[in-house]
């Protein structure tokens, strides 16, 4: 373990998918705050980060493998409508939270037939080349609070509630 401090790096972004369409944007709003090393942003983008300085601008492409997974067939499946318990009408595009064993995970609604829905638990960004265009915003030295807890706190950072 080294001794260098972990930092603290906020990034302004643009995120677009192969055909240039923007998925996210930080421009808008307050930049992104994450904690070095502490699995805050995807590794594929973290690793390019740790290269860059304040104020340098950088476009980043981003594999799925280093990203939010390859898309997993596994992960599609089909359930009986009788398993939307409150739901009255289950429709192709509706996002749910499912506990599983691996924890919330969010489900969409691919697709609906009379009994069954087909669902996908895959990360809606899996199996893409993610393009960020980013910008290096500030960079501070953590906390020993954040530190414990693996992530920011403050602006573009982590809420308690």
């Amino acid at each position: 373990m080294s001794n260098t401090p972990v930092r603290v790096v906020s990034i302004h972004y643009t995120l677009t998918n192969d055909q240039g369409e923007v998925i996210d944007s930080s421009r808008e709003s307050a930049p992104l705050a994450y904690l070095e090393g502490a699995q805050n942003i995807i590794p594929g983008l973290e690793k390019e980060l740790i290269k860059m300085a304040v104020g340098e601008s950088r476009k980043v492409s981003v594999s799925p493998e280093e990203g939010y997974g390859v898309h997993d067939a596994n992960l599609v499946q089909q359930v009986p409508l009788a398993a939307f318990q409150g739901v009255d009408k289950v429709e192709a595009g509706m996002q749910f939270q499912a506990n599983t064993e691996h924890g919330p995970q969010m489900i969409v609604v691919t697709a609906v037939s009379d009994t069954l829905a087909t669902i996908d638990a895959n990360h809606p960004l899996a199996g893409q080349t993610l393009h960020f265009d980013v910008e290096i915003m500030e960079v501070r030295d953590a906390s020993e609070e954040e530190l414990a807890h693996g992530h920011v706190h403050g602006p573009g950072g982590h809420h308690h509630h």
